[in-house]
């Protein structure tokens, strides 16, 4: 039985995601940017982002079936939020400074696997150290530094630009100042956030140590590990497989607005798809605004949705969420003017918080202790594949059904998320 932690315990173990979502949030708002500035196509975007849910679906399950079998001197988990951090930090520095856009495409790769290095474990730690009863509490504090490090984060380049005067743009295919100075910024709060977790968060160790190590003695191995998390896939909990297709529609939309919401904005408010131009550049430095927006509302919204589940239920929070971010996607098709898009944005950032917070609440009670790390990695599955499916995909229909107008991927987002909700009012929700 885990004793109750108090909230700075809490704020400490979960202090390192303020970081890893500096990496995120710059990742998803700059690179469509980098693509484009060194020479991407629209239709071409999507297949290029690739990179990061291939990564994802490759790297968590094995990073959280490596952990569930790790005790050392750091802990069982926080020796990989650490080799993620300095692997991240460095993919961070040298991204914005990548010369063609294959190099840029490579760093994706390298950024996406280390920061998934660093937060699956994160996931994990939440279960680990928390009763059930405080696991709603514990990654909904996960998402407030998710949408805080995010808000800072996605409005770097504006405020170099606009506050201190650093250059918004550059020669043809070549990256602004503005982004490539939030880039270092970035790397530097990944490290310091995250070695803050890992030295003032302690673990438990296994309950009986004799046992296993035995058990990671006989299920050493690269082959076990592989077998070890197929027959975890195949023997899922049924809530589990509920929230998968949550999940799918969920994080379906999530990816075309990561990719879509710049060359959508730029087009259709800023009128130019030209990355040279001011207009282009303003563009792109105001979707980093509204970023921070969605992300600010997260963060506040984040402490709201304990209260709101507690009252109606978990199901009811989430499902309510989603409806109103689907709304919220569609909404961008009838707006007139980027200052009128912050409004959507809230909607968002509710979406975005329960989104980051309700299925890890409601899965963690029905997953077994001594298989967290694993679970947590496999369930990653059901926000990659379909990440997978929108970079295949949303290009090519974007460019044959609706003329090449990306403003109609947000459209395709925003009917994925009412579907989700929708699918949500079925998940089981049992300790």
């Amino acid at each position: 039985m885990r004793q109750k932690l108090n909230f700075w315990q809490i704020w400490n173990m979960s202090f390192g995601f303020l970081g890893i979502q500096f990496g995120f949030a710059l990742q998803n708002a700059n690179t469509s940017r980098i693509f484009q500035t060194l020479g991407a196509e629209i239709d071409q975007i999507p297949i290029l982002w690739i990179a990061a849910p291939v990564t994802g679906l490759i790297v968590q399950p094995i990073v959280g079936y490596l952990s569930d079998r790790t005790w050392g001197k750091l802990g069982r988990r926080k020796p990989y939020f650490l080799i993620g951090a300095i692997l991240a930090s460095l993919a961070l520095v040298v991204m914005p400074n990548s010369p063609a856009l294959w190099v840029a495409a490579g760093m994706l790769w390298i950024m996406d696997a280390s920061i998934n290095i660093s937060m699956e474990p994160f996931r994990a730690l939440v279960a680990d150290l928390l009763p059930s009863e405080q696991r709603t509490t514990g990654f909904a504090v996960q998402s407030f530094f998710i949408g805080t490090g995010a808000v800072v984060a996605s409005l770097l380049p504006y405020i170099l630009t606009n506050w201190l005067g650093v250059s918004n743009i550059a020669a043809e295919g070549e990256i602004p100042d503005s982004v490539i100075y939030s880039f270092y910024l970035g790397a530097t709060a990944f490290f310091c956030a995250v070695v803050w977790t890992v030295f003032r968060t302690k673990e438990y160790p296994p309950g009986n140590m004799e046992e296993f190590i035995l058990q990671k003695e006989e299920k050493s191995g690269f082959i076990n590990g592989i077998v070890e998390i197929g027959k975890s896939f195949v023997t899922m909990p049924k809530t589990m497989i509920q929230l998968a297709f949550v999940q799918f529609f969920s994080w379906f939309a999530l990816f075309c607005m990561w990719i879509y919401t710049t060359p959508a904005v730029t087009k259709h408010l800023y009128h130019t798809e030209d990355t040279k131009s001011l207009e282009f550049n303003e563009g792109a430095d105001w979707v980093g605004v509204l970023f921070a927006v969605y992300n600010g509302v997260a963060a506040v919204t984040a402490f709201l949705l304990p209260v709101l589940a507690k009252k109606f239920s978990r199901k009811f929070a989430h499902s309510f969420s989603l409806t109103l971010t689907g709304l919220a996607f569609i909404s961008f098709l009838f707006i007139p003017t980027p200052e009128l898009l912050i409004i959507p944005m809230i909607f968002i950032g509710l979406g975005w918080a329960s989104i980051l917070s309700m299925p890890y609440a409601i899965l963690s009670g029905a997953l077994p202790q001594e298989k967290m790390g694993v679970y947590m990695g496999i369930f990653n599955f059901f926000i990659v594949i379909p990440q997978i499916v929108a970079a295949t995909l949303i290009g090519f229909a974007v460019k044959t059904f609706f003329g090449g107008d990306p403003i109609y991927a947000l459209v395709l987002g925003g009917v994925s998320l009412i579907i989700a909700a929708v699918l949500t009012q079925f998940v089981s929700d049992e300790n």
